[in-house]
């Protein structure tokens, strides 16, 4: 009986699916966020006339939803955009969250600013 070694075979299946699965989640949450932030932008502006809520909250959407619909064609560059939007929000809205303690908008859009970049980060 002749002894064969057996082939060294790399499973690289497994990670391409849980990296594919995290661009979709992460296009999926884009998207969600791009909405959530012009919605923001237009209810800052009728409950307040703050045309600062609207215009920026208008760019953060776009930005984001420009972002999610590049994720399967351009990955680094919507992934740069997506994780530049984040953490500009999040850095308007953490302090200004830990100072006021306000739940809107500035804690959901902290919540979901700070969990843009960790989604970010795992899709990288």
């Amino acid at each position: 009986m002749i002894y064969k070694k057996p082939k060294l075979r790399i499973e690289c299946g497994t990670v391409f699916r849980y990296f594919e699965g995290m661009i979709e989640t992460t296009q999926i949450y884009y998207f969600v966020f791009g909405v959530l932030a012009i919605l923001g932008g237009i209810m800052g502006f009728a409950k307040k006339k703050s045309m600062a809520s609207l215009v920026a909250g208008g760019i953060s959407g776009v930005l984001l939803l420009v972002a999610s619909s590049f994720l399967h064609t351009k990955l680094h560059a919507a992934l740069i955009l997506g994780l530049i939007v984040c953490v500009l929000l999040a850095g308007r809205f953490v302090p200004n969250y830990i100072k006021n303690k306000a739940i809107m908008p500035a804690g959901l859009m902290s919540l979901l600013s700070v969990a843009g970049i960790a989604i970010t980060l795992l899709a990288w």
